[in-house]
């Protein structure tokens, strides 16, 4: 078994019930990927998707279906980076003993990204919008919520949330080749994981219009995330039992 990053010192208080929620909530931020690429699969979505390309097709969507509207705007790309917060936090203190100052960085990364992607989030901005716009009275009105609306998906499209979200993958998973506590295996997984996603949030920013051809990257990034979220999941887990033990 591999040894505590906290054999040196008492451990903080709370850091076994860190580790366990972090194991956990990480472990949750699987299904809930598993349940958008189940959710994209659905004919319906894909027709839905197509046909969201101005302004008036988003409020068309929202009003006939709020939940999917939101889904594709991110969703549950929101929901997914929140439930990384305490796992984020607990390899932070798993792995500070390897080499203090990259975990912090790491941290630090993925609490900017986190800022930036809520900030950037207009998904519930254009839920409110559409509602306004099918209540509105004249026309004028309803222009003025167009432009709003058109406002909010330019800067819905901001995805340097989710680069720094992705580079402070990157730079946790570097920690993790040297150190003895997630193992090779959860490394390598994070470091391909996340460096392929940066690469294809690139493309889709500088060349949007040939991302088709770049998808198999995407493909190859999401499976090797979800595989690196397992592996550090259930180490957590682990660690968390053997603190547990340890205290008794």
């Amino acid at each position: 078994m591999a040894k505590l990053a906290d054999d040196a010192e008492p451990p903080p208080p709370g850091l076994k019930s860190l580790y366990r929620v972090g194991g956990i909530t990480v472990l949750i931020a699987v299904l809930v990927a598993l349940a958008e690429i189940a959710i994209g699969f659905q004919p319906e979505v894909a027709r839905a998707s197509q046909r969201t390309v101005t302004v008036i097709d988003w409020f068309t969507l929202f009003q006939s279906n709020w939940f999917l509207g939101l889904r594709n705007l991110g969703l549950l790309n929101l929901m997914g980076a929140f439930l990384l917060t305490p796992t984020f936090l607990a390899m932070h203190f798993a792995l500070r003993r390897e080499n203090e100052p990259l975990p912090a960085l790491g941290a630090i990364l993925f609490f900017m990204g986190m800022a930036v992607y809520i900030a950037s989030n207009r998904g519930f901005a254009m839920l409110s919008l559409s509602s306004q716009h099918a209540n509105a009275a004249t026309d004028a009105q309803r222009s003025v919520l167009v432009a709003a609306g058109q406002t909010m998906l330019v800067e819905g499209t901001n995805r340097v949330g989710l680069v720094l979200i992705d580079l402070a993958g990157v730079v946790i998973s570097a920690v993790m080749v040297r150190g003895k506590v997630f193992g090779k295996a959860a490394a390598c997984a994070g470091i391909l994981g996340n460096g392929l996603m940066i690469v294809f949030e690139a493309v889709q920013a500088l060349a949007p219009t040939r991302l088709n051809t770049w998808l198999i990257i995407a493909i190859c990034a999401g499976i090797s995330i979800m595989a690196w979220w397992v592996l550090v999941g259930l180490r957590l887990l682990r660690l968390g039992d053997a603190l547990n033990k340890a205290a008794r």
